[in-house]
């Protein structure tokens, strides 16, 4: 009943089969914690069970491995030598399986890079989107901008090509980067104007800056035909923070759409004077072309999809 072959066929003197695993991992717990019914709460087994499979391996070794002494059982000189051997085996096998668990996983799992104000404000609000529909892909999302190098553990990145990188990346469009100036709502009516003049805020209305991003208001005016405002306001060391400020009520600032999207759908911003091109646009950049199908295929339409 708890016997396993392990003879070769057709051998003279075959090895003597050894115990079932159920049995010795049964008697390496029970060894451990010397008492059979903490020893079936670890198994998910019944005390009987448990107790049933030690006395049946002992029949078969024809040793006695335990003392009884009521609800507690201490091992024989014969159970401590099986049980430092049985310990010592599967202890390799966990090594080994946790091993190999870890290379599995290490094997399906890419290295997202994404410019952090985009990781912040559109990636992972839709992200849970992406694992519901694709439970079987592991993705880590790190935040990066700028200048990069898959020799880094980069496997993908997400950037805008405001700069140069290497003629051997792949790069695959996402999406036109379409901007404009936000505010709070409560401030339009002080701050922003819909007229034909070339103007576009009114006297005094703060202009927020990002250092990240200095030419974000030249760039607009020049894409939306108008003259470049001359007004006071702060510079935030990041562009996420001008945003920020702007949904505080701070000022008026550059918002590219995919980033503002999700406040002005809330009512939190607006944009009165709506979205224009700036002559940017974001990719999916890759050491190598994409495969067509495939889990990075996937992620590719998936990108593309929610832009």
């Amino acid at each position: 009943m708890f016997s396993d072959s392990v003879g070769e066929t057709g051998s003279q003197a075959a090895i003597r089969p050894l115990p079932s695993l159920l049995a010795l991992r049964c008697f390496e717990v029970a060894a451990r914690l010397e008492n059979f019914s903490r020893a079936a709460d670890e198994l998910h087994l019944t005390h009987g069970a448990v107790s049933r499979a030690v006395r049946l391996l002992e029949d078969e070794l024809g040793v006695t491995l335990f003392e009884r002494r009521g609800r507690r059982v201490l091992l024989t000189d014969s159970g401590r030598t099986l049980a430092r051997a049985v310990s010592g085996g599967f202890g390799l096998m966990r090594q080994a399986v946790a091993e190999l668990r870890a290379s599995s996983r290490q094997a399906r799992r890419w290295v997202l890079s994404c410019e952090p104000t985009l990781l912040m404000r559109w990636l992972i609000p839709r992200w849970p989107d992406f694992q519901a529909r694709h439970p079987g892909i592991e993705v880590h999302l790190v935040a990066g901008g700028g200048p990069f190098s898959f020799a880094d553990g980069i496997d993908l990145a997400i950037r805008r090509n405001d700069f140069r990188w290497p003629g051997n990346y792949h790069a695959e469009p996402l999406f036109v980067e379409r901007v404009g100036p936000v505010c709070r709502p409560d401030k339009a009516a002080l701050w922003l104007r819909r007229e034909c003049d070339g103007e576009a805020l009114q006297a005094g209305a703060p202009c927020l800056h990002a250092r990240t991003r200095p030419s974000a208001w030249q760039d607009w005016a020049l894409a939306a035909g108008r003259r470049f405002p001359e007004a006071p306001g702060q510079t935030f060391d990041h562009f996420f923070f001008s945003l920020q400020a702007a949904v505080a009520g701070l000022g008026v600032a550059i918002g590219p759409w995919h980033l503002v999207r999700d406040d002005l759908h809330s009512g939190v911003l607006v944009a009165p004077l709506g979205f224009v091109e700036d002559g940017s646009r974001y990719c999916l950049l890759s050491p190598q072309p994409l495969q067509t199908c495939g889990p990075q295929a996937d992620l590719l339409a998936w990108l593309r999809e929610i832009a």
